[in-house]
């Protein structure tokens, strides 16, 4: 029994012919663990040596490096051991013979056996934690905050499913629809179309024999085997492609009278001209309509192969300005034919010494499409060094009618008003043959209406500000003006109304107007005295109010359109016209003279006419400059922009 005793005190080995399953204590275990770190040794070669397998003492590493061995239950395995006599007898022995001195001795020499099989371990506790207890300590808190991690995601998962099956209970299910793929808008069929045809297969696919037959191809109304399918489109450009035109005169001579007979040169676009239509339009596009100035023309036109000098198509310009005078005064009669113009300016840099100075590019529009009036639109420009009003009475020199524009000159921070300035002379009773009648902007007097209150700055007033906008967009009660608000409130009422009279005749807007308009009006104007009579002047919503009541007849002016069907409610036409130049002063950035003023603005109505009418500019001026030289003077009307789209449509019918 004392041999027993030994055997369950170290319980070293049970052993029998084909192992068998045994327990593990855990300082045995942190033994064996020790012994697979120590010196970074392998955890396989330990575990071959001692008969485990490798996961079971990976377990034991992670049960280790987390402190569980000394609490861990004992872990059961097979250990496969050789089989020998002694230990079959050791086994084998009954109960009663294991007390034998023969029994005792046997034991014994197991015990030694195991002994020397295995290896003391004795490590320094001090030197174990250098080695590894900061990393496992470091491990342990890492699975800590992971743990905590974990219970916050599961939390947020719970409210999150929780939230979902609530907005699920608000929800309502509808019928389920399949979803159109969305299909790719056809190219437009007057394109060419190039046939591209891919080069087939020699053999079969499939099998490899050469015995193959043309059943049909994509885009085929029907197809014997297979679904139809339709032939692939790429939309493609191709580059600019210059040619040379030889025009050749043959000479004939007669055989009666010996006479020597030569058909005509044909005409030029410009005298001694080496440029075809076509070149010229382009130019002109490029240059008054795309706003590139002849320097990038020249240097996009050598990259192309083509050298053409800066001073070569300055000429062309020059030229072409000249030979295009007789359509310019058509266009310009025809819109100071009108009873009722647009007319607004712009600022335009103008070349002087030291810098540059504020010249004006003034714009006239007639636009009768509003009331339904029967003439097509136009524009007419005119350039000036300055804004005295001495030039729109020489623009307007013999018209009289309605002219819509703006109040005047506004003060703008660090500028001062200009009385004298703008269109003021044209409405002085001494004028001749008449005085011009003011009709003037709401949409200028809707954007005087500060959007903030207070102000940031002094421009604040004069910015476009939307105020319904801003209350829209959720700004804070106090940061907007309440009787801005209800002033663009009621303004917007009016437009609301104009939107309904857009093309009908002169009489039929007038009388709305009367009946819708008029009580609203009427309403605005009372409403404004009020208002007003409570501010300060430098309340930036007075000099709004002030802007449209305070001087003699400038109300008389706002509400003119009640009385005239032809008037319009704002002067956006010719803001409309203004607008390319508003554009281009980013790229031409100043005028090189007044010479170059000129004549951008005798060019660019030109191009603004052709688009008011729907007509491609370019395409007009080629046709133009190719057909003008052999027209004769009464012909020139059908090269209009009205007439010339009207006679491409007729075109077509009449081949």
């Amino acid at each position: 029994m004392a041999g027993a005793k030994v055997i369950s005190e170290f319980e070293v080995l049970s052993v029998d012919a084909v192992g068998r399953r045994r327990a593990w204590t855990d300082e045995e275990k942190i033994r064996i663990v020790e012994q697979s770190l120590r010196g970074h040794r392998q955890g396989s070669v330990t575990a071959r040596r001692l008969g485990i397998s490798r996961s079971l003492l990976t377990r034991w590493r992670a049960d280790y490096r987390a402190g569980r061995l000394g609490s861990a239950a004992p872990t059961f395995m097979a250990v496969p051991l050789a089989a020998s006599a002694a230990s079959a007898a050791v086994v084998e022995t009954p109960p009663a013979v294991v007390a034998t001195p023969v029994a005792e001795a046997t034991i014994e020499v197991v015990l030694g056996n195991a002994r020397r099989m295995i290896v003391p371990i004795s490590i320094d506790p001090a030197l174990r934690r250098e080695q590894y207890g900061h990393s496992s300590e470091r491990r342990a808190r890492l699975i800590e905050r992971m743990e905590l991690q974990f219970e916050d995601l599961e939390a947020a998962a719970t409210e999150d499913e929780i939230a979902s099956e609530r907005a699920a209970a608000r929800t309502t299910t509808v019928a389920a629809f399949e979803r159109r793929r969305p299909a790719r808008k056809p190219f437009p069929a007057h394109l060419p179309r190039e046939r591209v045809v891919i080069e087939p297969p020699k053999a079969c696919t499939c099998c490899g024999s050469s015995r193959i037959v043309k059943m049909g191809e994509d885009g085929e109304p029907s197809s014997a085997i297979g679904p139809r399918t339709m032939a692939s489109e790429t939309l493609e450009a191709v580059p600019r492609r210059w040619k040379v035109i030889q025009t050749v005169r043959e000479k004939f001579t007669c055989r009666d009278c010996e006479k020597i007979s030569q058909p005509p040169a044909p005409f030029h676009a410009t005298p001694r001209g080496w440029a075809g239509p076509n070149l010229l339009a382009t130019i002109f596009f490029e240059k008054f309509r795309q706003h590139q100035p002849l320097n990038r023309q020249a240097e996009r036109y050598a990259r192309e192969g083509v050298d053409l000098s800066l001073s070569t198509l300055a000429d062309q310009v020059g030229t072409c300005s000249v030979a295009l005078e007789p359509i310019h005064a058509l266009i310009k009669a025809h819109v100071l034919a009108g009873n009722r113009l647009h007319g607004d300016d712009t600022t335009v840099p103008l070349l002087a010494r030291g810098g540059t100075r504020q010249a004006r590019l003034w714009t006239y529009v007639r636009d009768d499409r509003p009331f339904a009036g029967g003439a097509s639109p136009a524009v007419l420009f005119h350039f000036s060094a300055d804004r005295e009003k001495t030039h729109p009475n020489r623009h307007l020199a013999g018209w009289a009618g309605v002219l819509q524009a703006d109040a005047g000159a506004c003060p703008r921070a660090g500028h001062r008003p200009d009385p004298g300035g703008g269109y003021n002379d044209l409405y002085r009773a001494g004028r001749e043959p008449a005085p011009v009648t003011s009709a003037l902007c709401w949409s200028h007097a809707r954007r005087k209406f500060p959007r903030v209150w207070p102000p940031a700055s002094p421009r604040t007033c004069f910015e476009l500000a939307d105020v319904a906008d801003a209350v829209r967009k959720g700004k804070a009660a106090d940061a907007i003006s309440p009787v801005a608000l209800k002033a663009v409130e009621r303004i917007d009422a009016l437009f609301a109304i104009e939107r309904d009279l857009n093309g009908l005749s002169a009489d039929s807007r007038r009388e709305a107007r009367q009946e819708l308009s008029h009580p609203l009006v009427e309403e605005l104007h009372a409403w404004f005295r009020s208002e007003r009579a409570q501010m300060s002047r430098h309340n930036p919503v007075a000099k709004a109010i002030d802007y449209m009541v305070e001087k003699d007849g400038r109300w008389d002016a706002f509400t003119r359109f009640l009385h005239n069907g032809r008037v319009c409610l704002t002067n956006n036409a010719a803001e409309r016209a203004l607008r390319g130049i508003a554009l281009g002063r980013k790229a031409w950035l100043f005028a090189g003279s007044q010479r170059c003023g000129e004549r951008a603005a005798f060019m660019v109505p030109l191009i603004v006419t052709a688009k008011l009418n729907d007509i491609d500019p370019q395409a007009w001026l080629a046709d133009v400059l190719g057909r003008m030289p052999n027209l004769p003077m009464s012909r020139l009307p059908e090269l209009l922009p009205w007439n010339w789209a009207a006679g491409r449509k007729r075109e077509p019918k009449a081949a």
